[in-house]
């Protein structure tokens, strides 16, 4: 399992394609407050842009989001400035302040639903490292021979790399303040080409059990079939993902994730049986015939002495969509 460097926390050369594309991507979520985030912001040098995407998970279920985009030809790494947010790094690798403050629209949480009114937030944010930053380096192929990494590659970015971590600080709505007592994330960064109407669909899952047992990584269709990628993090020992085994019981549409069964296996030959109850879902991607839904999800560790850990995080959902609105993989 690959374990990277303080100097992949900075900006990469950046190659010819179009496409070429540098992101930056938080989640974090504090139960005792019932809110959290998900946030990322990706720098397109080659089509001149930065953009930010914002969204918060309200208490009471709701959710609010904040886009901005602006023009940008030149890497950027230790600050980054988009509208009314900003990332930046404290400590490579170790540590990394996110604030905004602004007005935002808020809408509920169900498929297609559009906001309903604006409210007043700011944030003031700092993630703390717990595991290594886990990935590649897009340098040598994580698979040698393998056609499924192949194709990924020109789709979803050449280097990759997760980390999980602790939030402290506060989230204000509307003059309500919200301090994060214990909340749990990952962050992850990617650079390469991004084209999102590339893969025929993925499963993404970040999860943080608690501060031992971390989970994060996917499973991605390619023409070529799928690719299996990503890391556990168990009482300092990191391995690689061998397979995602899923089951997904949905909500009426057919489309929305309710319950996820997941089977992890990794290269070490230990198996972690999951139990994910997806407590909001954000439809994200509407466009193009791409919809990717955003699940906070409460997960349950089963461990093998018969014992129950609860932990929180993500299982994000793309689907490719046909002329008729259904996806054109099956979900399993």
């Amino acid at each position: 399992m690959p374990i990277l460097d303080a100097r992949h926390d900075l900006g990469h050369p950046v190659e010819d394609d179009a496409a070429w594309s540098e992101s930056y991507y938080f989640n974090g979520y504090d139960q005792g407050s019932d809110s959290g985030l998900f946030t990322r912001v990706g720098i397109r040098p080659n089509e001149g842009t930065m953009d930010v995407g914002l969204s918060l998970w309200l208490p009471e279920g709701d959710l609010a989001e904040y886009r901005a985009v602006q023009e940008q030809r030149t890497m950027v790494d230790t600050v980054l400035e988009v509208g009314d947010v900003r990332y930046e790094m404290t400590e490579a690798m170790r540590s990394w302040r996110l604030t905004a403050d602004t007005d935002v629209p808020v809408r509920n949480c169900t498929r297609g639903s559009v906001a309903d009114r604006r409210s007043r937030v700011a944030l003031d944010l700092r993630f703390d490292s717990i595991t290594p930053a886990i990935g590649t380096d897009g340098q040598s192929a994580a698979r040698p021979g393998s056609a499924e990494s192949a194709a990924a590659a020109g789709t979803t970015g050449k280097g990759h790399f997760e980390q999980s971590g602790t939030w402290t600080g506060w989230l204000e709505v509307d003059g309500t303040r919200h301090t994060w007592v214990g909340a749990l994330g990952n962050r992850d960064r990617s650079w390469g080409p991004r084209n999102w109407g590339g893969p025929t669909m993925w499963r993404w899952f970040s999860i943080n059990i608690d501060e031992r047992l971390h989970f994060g990584g996917i499973r991605l269709g390619t023409g070529r079939g799928d690719l299996h990628r990503g890391w556990v993090f168990d009482d300092g020992r990191a391995a690689s993902i061998a397979e995602w085994r899923i089951r997904t019981d949905l909500a009426d549409d057919g489309l929305t994730q309710r319950t996820v069964h997941l089977t992890v296996l990794d290269k070490g030959g230990r198996q972690y049986d999951l139990l994910g109850d997806v407590q909001r879902v954000a439809d994200i991607g509407r466009a193009s015939g791409t919809l990717i839904n955003e699940g906070l999800t409460r997960w349950t560790f089963c461990d093998g002495d018969g014992s129950r850990r609860t932990g929180y995080g993500i299982a994000e959902y793309l689907h490719q969509l046909d002329g008729g609105g259904r996806p054109v993989v099956d979900i399993d």
